[in-house]
């Protein structure tokens, strides 16, 4: 069940990130998501690709009654159970793209940036729809479709390395995109705006909330963020299951 998370030098690389160290304050989209987010009181969460556990450690401290984290990755798990010790969370190690639950089974299902490394949307938000219960909500980011549609995730520069533009191309054909995230190689899955909105739509949900989000003020000055309002990064939806 092993993937790049569990290979040293990459898990190595991830953990110096700015949202490693610092967690959700160093997540740039953080301000915007916080604020789709629902009341977690009383409620039964899942989060999809928990990574470290930030968002389940918040959701545990913001008064969920059971929080879930799913995700692939040992190592991830392994820091995840230290940040959320004495809180009501249970950690499972498996695939997000097949990992079921008996129906009707939580309020709130979170996904922060993994959804764009699963093939088959369409399928992963039917099994959410099955274990999501009743007017439940689903909340999620991915990386923006304009931002994996040429794939090379990299900005055009000129020939003394100074940034021209970012490319956009092949915006239409969806499928995989094999990109470099820290220096290695990965697998992602481009789609259209349509596509995630239309599929969402398709399987009988509400959209709630549609946001495509700028980093804070006062993370411009930083300077892995200063170049970050020329193009969208990321997307985050929030949407309802109308399943009664």
């Amino acid at each position: 069940m092993n993937n790049i998370y569990d290979d040293e030098k990459f898990f190595n690389k991830y953990s110096q990130m700015a949202r490693s160290q610092k967690g959700l304050a160093g997540a740039g989209e953080w301000h915007t998501l916080q604020k789709l987010l629902p009341d977690f009181t009383g409620k039964t969460v899942l989060d999809l690709g928990c990574g470290y556990g930030w968002h389940c450690l918040y959701a545990a401290k913001q008064g969920a009654k059971s929080i879930t984290g799913v995700d692939l990755s040992e190592k991830m798990l392994a820091v995840a159970k230290e940040k959320t010790e004495g809180y009501s969370v249970n950690y499972l190690q498996a695939d997000i793209a097949t990992v079921n639950f008996a129906a009707k089974t939580f309020d709130i299902v979170l996904s922060s940036l993994a959804i764009h490394y699963v093939a088959d949307f369409n399928q992963l938000i039917l099994n959410i729809k099955n274990y999501l219960k009743p007017e439940g909500v689903l909340v999620f980011s991915v990386e923006h479709p304009a931002f994996t549609a040429e794939g090379t995730q990299d900005w055009y520069y000129d020939d003394k390395g100074n940034i021209l533009h970012y490319p956009l191309d092949h915006y239409f054909t969806e499928g995989p995109r094999k990109t470099n995230f820290l220096g290695e190689k990965v697998t992602k899955y481009h789609r259209t705006l349509t596509t995630y909105l239309q599929t969402l739509l398709k399987n009988d949900f509400t959209l709630l909330e549609v946001v495509e989000p700028m980093p804070a003020k006062d993370q411009l000055t930083l300077p892995e963020m200063k170049e970050e309002l020329r193009r969208p990064m990321m997307l985050l939806v929030k949407a309802k299951n109308n399943l009664k």
